[in-house]
C-alpha cells in the first residue's frame, strides 16, 4: 500500500499546479467567448456569409477543444485520487497498473498544457504558413525536401492540427521542388516558429550509383497566418502583378485545361507566391493574397524587432543525420531537429 500512498502525495502536490493552469490558459475567458459565439451562431441569417460563419465555427471549435482538454485533465486527476483512496481502503493492489498508466498520462498532459502557457507572442496563437524549398543538390535535395514535408505534416496530424496544401511542385525525378501548407490549430505558429531555417541531411545517397555520402539542404520558412480583417497591412491591386497559368499534375476536370493557377508578384519587395491546388482561379487568388499578406506583415514586424523579437527567429542550420544504421529506401530512420528552445525533436518515418 506504500506505493498508493506515494502516488496520493504526488497527485495532491500536482493538483494545485493543475488548478493554477486555469488562469494561465484563460479557461474562464474561453468559456465566455464560446457562449458569445454560440449565441451569434444561433441567430437568423448566420449562414448568409459562409466564409465569416466558417471562421466563427472554427474559432468556437478551437475554444471548446481547449476547455474540454483542461476539463479532462482535472477529471483524470480526481479519478486517480479516487483510485488511490479506494485501493488503500480495500487493500487492493490490482489497481496499481491502472494508476501508474494514468499518472504518466496526467504528467504528460500537464507538461503539454504548461508549454502552451509559454506561447505568449503576439502571433503565437495564429495558424502557421509553412513553406518548403529544396536547395542546391538536384534530386537529392528535392528528396530531402519531401522528407521534411512528410515529417511536418505527420507531426501536425499527431498533435491534433489540420493542414491544407496551398501549393505543391513535384521534383524532376523524386521528391518536391517546393510546397506551401497552412497548418491550422491553437498555437500552431507558436509551436512551429522555431523550425524556420535551413535543414541539412547527411547520408549515403540512394541516387548515387557510387554510394557516396551526400549533404543536402532544404529551407523551411514559417510565418503566422494573418486574417484578411487585420489592419496590420493592406494590399492594393496596384501593389502586385498577377499571372495565371495552367496547373501541373494529373489531369481532370478544370485541371490542366484552364488557367486556374495563380502567381502573385509583389512589386515593392519582389516576393512571389503561387497557388494551384483549387479548381477556381478566384480561390487560388484568395490563397495567394493570404500568403502574401502574412509574409508582408512578417517583414514589417521584423523591421521592428524591439517590439517583437521572435516573429520568425534567426535563420539557422538545423542538422539531420542517421540515427540508426538501417535505412528504408535510402531514407534516414530518424531525424533530429534542434529548435530555438534547445530541445531535440526526433521524427520517425
Amino acid at each position: 500500500m506504500l506505493q498508493f500512498e506515494e502516488y496520493k502525495v504526488k497527485l495532491n502536490n500536482l493538483k494545485p499546479e493543475i488548478e493554477g493552469l486555469d488562469k494561465a490558459l484563460g479557461i474562464e475567458q474561453a468559456k465566455r467567448e464560446v457562449e458569445e459565439l454560440e449565441i451569434k451562431s444561433s441567430q437568423p441569417g448566420f449562414w448568409d456569409n459562409p466564409e465569416e460563419s466558417q471562421k466563427i465555427v472554427s474559432r468556437m471549435g478551437s475554444l471548446k477543444g481547449k476547455v474540454e482538454a483542461y476539463g479532462r485533465m482535472c477529471t483524470l486527476c480526481d479519478d486517480l485520487l479516487t483510485i488511490c483512496e479506494m485501493a488503500i481502503e480495500e487493500d487492493d493492489e490490482s489497481m496499481l497498473e491502472e494508476l501508474e498508466t494514468g499518472f504518466k498520462e496526467l504528467e504528460k498532459t500537464v507538461a503539454e498544457q504548461k508549454l502552451g502557457t509559454l506561447l505568449t507572442g503576439e502571433y503565437d496563437s495564429h495558424n502557421a504558413l509553412v513553406s518548403f524549398h529544396a536547395g542546391a543538390g538536384g534530386t537529392e535535395a528535392q528528396d530531402w525536401c519531401a522528407m521534411l514535408y512528410r515529417m511536418y505534416t505527420r507531426w501536425a496530424e499527431r498533435h491534433g492540427f489540420t493542414y491544407k496544401i496551398m501549393d505543391y511542385q513535384d521534383g524532376d525525378t523524386a521528391g518536391i521542388k517546393s510546397a506551401d501548407i497552412l497548418i491550422e490549430g491553437e498555437n500552431a505558429y507558436g509551436f512551429l516558429k522555431g523550425e524556420s531555417g535551413v535543414h541539412r541531411l547527411v547520408r549515403i545517397s540512394p541516387f548515387d550509383a557510387s554510394g557516396r555520402r551526400q549533404t543536402s539542404f532544404s529551407a523551411v520558412e514559417v510565418v503566422p497566418d494573418i486574417p484578411d480583417t487585420s489592419a496590420d497591412f493592406e494590399i492594393k491591386p496596384d501593389d502586385y502583378e498577377m499571372q495565371v497559368y495552367r496547373s501541373s499534375g494529373a489531369g481532370g476536370q478544370h485541371i490542366n485545361k484552364t488557367s486556374s493557377a495563380v502567381r502573385l508578384i509583389h512589386k515593392a519587395t519582389g516576393i512571389v507566391v503561387s497557388c494551384q491546388t483549387e479548381r477556381s482561379q478566384f480561390q487560388n487568388k484568395d490563397n495567394c493574397l493570404r500568403m502574401l499578406r502574412s509574409k508582408l506583415v512578417e517583414i514589417k514586424e521584423r523591421e521592428h524587432l524591439e517590439k517583437i523579437s521572435d516573429i520568425k527567429g534567426v535563420q539557422q542550420v538545423l542538422q539531420g543525420m542517421h540515427w540508426l544504421p538501417e535505412t528504408v529506401a535510402g531514407r534516414a530512420d530518424r531525424y533530429i531537429s534542434f529548435g530555438q528552445i534547445g530541445q531535440a525533436v526526433v521524427f520517425a518515418f
